[in-house]
């Protein structure tokens, strides 16, 4: 069984990748191994050495330290259950997709729409 360190860290390199639009296969070649490989990483079936995931980091234009956020202790857990936002929203697709849009704005535009949900949500 996978370490949820592993998961976390593969869910994360999914996530940049699918952010920037990158598919498996580019973001394999630009690490110099096959995609296969980057698929086992994602999924958490194999871990992601030091240095690979330097390269990852590289090819994903992210700090290493970015695949360790939101790395939570099971206290964490067990009180992220309790919330109202579903705990794999990540890997919601139509989450995700709502996510790109919102970058795809430009950021002054962006910062206006950020803070009308805001509004919004303190209103519900």
């Amino acid at each position: 069984m996978p370490h949820k360190v592993d998961v976390h860290v593969g869910q994360k390199i999914r996530q940049r990748r699918w952010l920037t639009g990158m598919t498996q296969q580019r973001l394999a070649e630009l690490v110099g191994i096959k995609f296969q490989q980057i698929q086992k990483y994602e999924t958490g079936a194999n871990r992601v050495s030091a240095s690979r995931l330097w390269d990852i980091a590289d090819a994903l234009d992210v700090n290493v330290s970015f695949f360790f956020d939101g790395i939570k202790t099971e206290e964490e857990e067990a009180r992220a259950h309790a919330e109202t936002v579903p705990a794999d929203l990540l890997g919601d697709k139509e989450a995700m997709d709502l996510i790109r849009s919102y970058y795809s704005i430009p950021e002054d535009q962006r910062r206006r729409l950020f803070e009308l949900a805001r509004v919004l949500s303190d209103v519900a």
